[in-house]
């Protein structure tokens, strides 16, 4: 009873045990005749000499445990329980390292290292209403609109108690209200260092105490579930930090990383790189992302620098070839197909996100048609053309026209996120609002604009918290959004936009059922460099149509002649310079009437009034 079946280590060795927590770690065992309650450990370190575990149950003494053909030393300790502090000692050449649990589900607060004994996760999940309509959810042509959390600096902790009990009223009741579809929360694996934000995960199976147990985190997704929002995690295989108490040396041995640090070391981050040829590392990863899945209901995971894992030659002059000498990373790539194929075969309503900054093909396509088999994948060609085209004094955007329009050329090569992210608004990037040139109303008003034309453009959508109030300063990880600001009326008008473009992008299915589709998109005008106007048709299938115009200079345009697919009356749904967003409200009272007069290709055209740089959307 208290050690792991031969199965268990027939799968741990063949790198293929899908529950791999219910095999390794610290388990929790009831008593029966032959033994009083107790905990039951198990950790792989194949390479080691004498591994022993010890904790608050020996008062820190050894208690030594048995090694198996698997690689797996396990033992039993009577009277331990949970909440107890443990770690394992490995011995390897006369030398003893203390190391946290690879496996632990739970974690002493930083600057601790202790893993502690978790009790059995034993939750009573009511959302089968969500999960049941998930997959629909996350569907190519569903709207998704993600707002991207750090917990920690959401809200002040001065100001609020930052747990995951609060997250679960004040963070879902507001990305609710706002009309997000999903909450993307940065790493809660365990982590040592806060300026990591949780990039370097130390404790990738233990959601981090710094807001609560697992219990508490179980009740937040589940209400996010209840609200209609789904929960999806950042999630780092790409690489892990060199904390003496974390991966590694594991076992005196480069175990989890690659003995060659011209493969192991990431220069960027200084970090190290999982060995992802080796089975039972790569077993390690895909169990703890179905893990995540199965544990916490959680939704979708977006996959963190999937570029640094695609190639061997990423960010490094020195570095080995793969073995047709060339720079793709054949074992990372094998790593995500079989990632990205376990999650959806087992969890089929999920959404697997990839963070990928490269022009490699097939992120988003099936495994089976020799695609990485993610579901979605970040675009962030896009993110890089259209914030430099924002940030350009507008007498010279006629010059860089086609950053708005190159994107449309690959806009259905793959299923697109659209993200303006943290990476966006910290390290002297500036916030958002600060991207923007010219005075106070002009930054306000070409903020306003981008948003729409974020919301307009093909692609679901992704904003980092606080962008939404357009704060001012950069983000701060040890600061609480500057929330205070929205009792200034500019402030508050760009939260009423993002929310209005939630709302709008949620029920207009032209807006969001032809993402994946090149049908579904027309340009109108896109070639009127010398004005920066921009005009598109977006359709769907349910013969919904929108119409989206552009001006992205600081000079209102009368009159101005653009081409509509159809006569009759087309309604303004949403205009950026609405005084209701802080806007001077110019425009076309609410409604335009097409006549029989072709322009633009189209058979019928109206004269419209375009506000200074501002984005207009019209449907009929």
């Amino acid at each position: 009873m208290n050690t792991l079946g031969e199965t268990d280590h027939y799968l741990i060795g063949e790198g293929t045990h899908k529950r791999l927590w219910e095999a390794l770690g610290a388990h929790c065992v009831a008593p029966c005749a032959q033994h009083q309650a107790g905990v039951r450990f198990a950790v792989w370190a194949p390479n080691a000499e004498r591994v022993a575990v010890l904790g608050d149950f020996t008062d820190w003494s050894e208690h030594p445990l048995s090694p198996t053909d698997s690689g797996v030393w396990e033992g039993f300790v009577e009277g331990a329980h949970a909440g107890q502090r443990y770690k394992f000692a490995i011995h390897r050449h006369g030398h003893c390292t203390h190391k946290a649990d690879p496996m632990g589900r739970r974690a002493e607060p930083p600057p601790a290292t202790a893993s502690i004994i978790a009790p059995p996760l034993q939750y009573d999940w009511q959302d089968q209403d969500w999960m049941a309509s998930r997959a629909q959810r996350h569907h190519i042509n569903a709207p998704i609109s993600i707002y991207e959390v750090q917990l920690g600096s959401w809200r002040h902790p001065s100001l609020v108690a930052n747990t995951y009990q609060e997250f679960a009223h004040a963070l879902v009741d507001y990305a609710c209200e706002m009309g997000f579809t999903h909450i993307e929360l940065l790493p809660i694996s365990e982590y040592p260092f806060d300026g990591s934000w949780g990039y370097q995960p130390v404790g990738l199976y233990a959601p981090t105490c710094r807001f609560g147990d697992a219990q508490a985190l179980c009740a937040l997704v589940e209400r996010a579930h209840q609200c209609g929002l789904g929960i999806i995690l950042d999630w780092v295989p790409a690489h892990f930090p060199a904390d003496v108490h974390g991966l590694v040396q594991f076992d005196g041995t480069p175990l989890y990383e690659h003995a060659d640090p011209r493969e192991g070391f990431h220069q960027d981050w200084n970090t190290l790189i999982y060995n992802f040829g080796r089975t039972e590392v790569e077993n390690f990863l895909v169990a703890n992302a179905l893990y995540w899945f199965e544990q916490f209901h959680i939704d979708g995971l977006r996959v963190d620098a999937v570029a640094s894992m695609l190639y061997r030659d990423y960010s490094r002059e020195d570095w080995v070839p793969n073995r047709d000498g060339g720079r793709e990373n054949y074992e990372a790539i094998a790593f995500l197909k079989r990632l990205n194929s376990e999650v959806y075969a087992q969890f089929p309503g999920a959404m697997m996100i990839a963070e990928e900054s490269t022009s490699f093909p097939a992120v988003s396509a099936p495994v089976d048609s020799g695609g990485l088999g993610f579901g979605y994948k970040w675009n962030m060609g896009w993110m890089n053309d259209s914030l430099g085209y924002f940030a350009l004094d507008p007498v010279y955007r006629k010059h860089h026209h086609h950053q708005l329009t190159f994107g449309l050329h690959y806009a259905w090569s793959e299923n697109f996120i659209l993200p303006i992210s943290h990476d966006e608004v910290v390290h002297g990037k500036q916030s958002m609002l600060h991207k923007m040139p010219g005075d106070e109303a002009q930054r306000f008003a070409q903020l306003r604009a981008f948003y729409a034309w974020m919301w307009a453009h093909p692609g679901k959508k992704l904003l980092f918290m606080g962008c939404e109030i357009a704060q001012a300063q950069e983000w701060n990880h040890n600061q609480g959004l500057d929330w205070a600001t929205l009792g200034h009326p500019l402030y508050a008008g760009v939260q009423r936009l993002v929310r209005e473009l939630n709302t709008l992008y949620r029920a207009t299915s032209a807006l969001h059922q032809s993402d994946a589709r090149a049908s579904g998109f027309q340009w109108l005008e896109a070639n009127d460099a010398e004005h920066s106007i921009l005009a598109f048709l977006r359709r769907a299938e349910d013969g919904t149509n929108v119409v989206v115009v552009a001006n992205l200079t600081p000079v209102a345009r009368e009159h101005y002649r653009l081409g509509f697919p159809y006569a009759g009356a087309w309604t303004e749904v949403l205009n950026t310079d609405s005084v209701h967003f802080g806007g001077h409200n110019t425009g076309n009272m609410g409604c335009i009437q097409t006549q029989n007069h072709p322009h633009h290709g189209q058979e019928c055209s109206a004269c419209i009034t375009l506000p200074a740089s501002s984005v207009l959307i019209f449907n009929n």
